[in-house]
């Protein structure tokens, strides 16, 4: 159904094993597209030498050379893209309140994490074939998660960012923009998030299933969307997070809560 078989998609946001960009990638080729990866820096791209045998390309979203160094690697080194995948975020936690967030700090996570997909977008525009599609990974932002800090806001502008680089596309192609919204993962990057433990597992028991959303579930629903089977989907944020966001009056996490009160009060 989803008739991926040949195609090509470059998987930006390569880090490690337990990265959503690697559960995505894998996923891609067992269906029999045909992937390329990026990775911030060279540092990176030598640590998976042996690990990845398909193309890797550095391209640190900072700089707006990589960008594009990137796109000129991939037109003489890959060819037409049926689809980009955007899994890219950084944030310089330093565990001060949101509003005393440095702007310096706010600034750099707003270019890599959300700003990056539009310069990307825009410098691989010539590769991308006419209904290719492209997909972002981003969270369910709005969930005010003090210890995430600016990054939800960050991220909610991923969002905003997607829905305007659908509309700014259509004007000559049928390339699609949508976001995954995860809920809380266990990946590397999670590790470096103040509080995450604590948090992932308290959203875990939000869920209907008790359950936490798995990294793969998240790359299955970034197939769907990279698939012409989700040829009607635009602009959209689909979020993945087993229910969590909806489940705020869990009777188990409610009473629990409502003991321990109970205990403190006596």
């Amino acid at each position: 159904m989803l008739a991926l078989e040949g195609k090509t998609f470059l998987v930006m946001g390569l880090a490690n094993r337990k990265s959503v960009a690697w559960a995505i990638g894998h996923l891609l080729m067992a269906a029999g597209a045909r992937v390329a990866y990026s990775v911030r820096s060279e540092e990176r791209l030598k640590s998976l030498l042996g690990k990845v045998t398909e193309p890797l390309f550095v391209c640190d979203v900072e700089k707006e050379a990589d960008v594009a160094s990137l796109a000129h690697s991939i037109r003489d080194n890959v060819g037409p893209l049926d689809g980009i995948v955007h899994s890219i975020a950084f944030a310089n936690y330093t565990g001060k309140p949101f509003h005393e967030t440095p702007r310096r700090d706010f600034l750099q996570a707003m270019q890599i994490s959300a700003f990056s997909l539009v310069e990307v977008s825009n410098a691989l525009k010539p590769l991308l074939n006419p209904d290719a599609s492209v997909v972002a990974i981003g969270i369910s932002s709005q969930v005010t998660a003090e210890s995430y800090g600016y990054m939800a806001p960050v991220k909610a502008a991923l969002d905003s960012c997607i829905r305007f680089l659908a509309q700014s596309f259509s004007a000559d192609t049928r390339v699609r923009f949508n976001t995954v919204n995860a809920g809380p993962l266990k990946t590397s990057a999670s590790a470096g998030i103040p509080g995450f433990l604590d948090n992932y597992l308290f959203a875990e028991q939000l869920t209907f299933r008790k359950k936490a959303v798995q990294t793969e579930e998240v790359a299955k629903t970034a197939l769907f969307l990279l698939s012409t089977a989700s040829s009607g989907i635009n602009a959209q944020a689909i979020v993945v997070n087993a229910g969590m966001d909806i489940n705020y009056f869990d009777k188990t996490v409610v009473s629990a809560f409502n003991h321990e009160v109970f205990k403190c009060s006596h």
